[in-house]
């Protein structure tokens, strides 16, 4: 098993202290296993103050609606922080994060950490990147929920997933890092099931679907005329 050391170099806003700042935030540091499914944080949960990160697994941040409905709001991979308002505003969780994976969730006291930025104030400047990164691409999704056809918004999302955690090459093209199922396309865009099946089909020339939602790009080109 790995040492609560090397959990937290895990996190991409930390990985660049030195072992003396490690040291010091191991005693404020805590380590939850969970399994697939099992909720990690609901919607209108009170919050206690601490930096939630995500050391290994995969989760789904959900939000739902006044009518019930559940959108998929992003994927949170191993290495990421989460829940902002935990550290920075009311301690409200504005979504409910669910484990997509078996998840392990590494948390830190909201002091113990200020005291790091307070000798480190670059981490500060990172963890506020990442939250803004966040609320850019909440601000991106709204716009094209409002303006955009179905099928530009399933390129975008695709275009996203495929700058935000990378593609390796594969035969045929480039294949995501991170899976994407047709349920979880539909739910991120806001469309059907059916109808997500439909449009996916009509992007063939550009972008092969298998089995578990693995995505490949075989035309990036053409991807991007197909949006435009």
């Amino acid at each position: 098993m790995q040492s609560l050391r090397e959990s937290l170099a895990k996190i991409s806003v930390l990985d660049t202290l030195d072992a003396d700042s490690f040291e010091r935030l191991q005693p404020h540091t805590l380590i939850k296993r969970y399994r697939k499914d099992e909720i990690v944080i609901s919607e209108g949960d009170c919050l206690s103050p601490q930096l939630y990160a995500l050391i290994e697994g995969s989760l789904q941040v959900w939000k739902t609606a006044i009518n019930g409905k559940e959108t998929l709001v992003r994927i949170i991979a191993s290495g990421e922080i989460f829940a902002a308002p935990a550290i920075f505003g009311d301690g409200i969780a504005p979504a409910t994060v669910r484990c997509q994976t078996d998840s392990i969730v590494l948390t830190i006291e909201r002091e113990a950490l200020l005291e790091t930025i307070r000798d480190q104030p670059e981490v500060a400047l990172r963890i506020i990147e990442v939250f803004n990164q966040r609320l850019q691409h909440l601000h991106n999704t709204l716009h094209g929920l409002i303006s955009e056809r179905a099928i530009v918004r399933i390129v975008r999302l695709i275009q996203y997933y495929a700058n935000r955690y990378g593609t390796q090459a594969v035969e045929g093209g480039d294949c995501l890092n991170l899976h994407l199922p047709y349920a979880q396309i539909a739910r991120s865009i806001g469309i059907t099931y059916e109808e997500c099946l439909r449009l996916m089909k009509t992007i063939q020339s550009a972008v092969v679907y298998q089995r578990g939602g693995k995505i490949i790009i075989k035309d990036w080109q053409k991807l991007e005329e197909i949006a435009s």
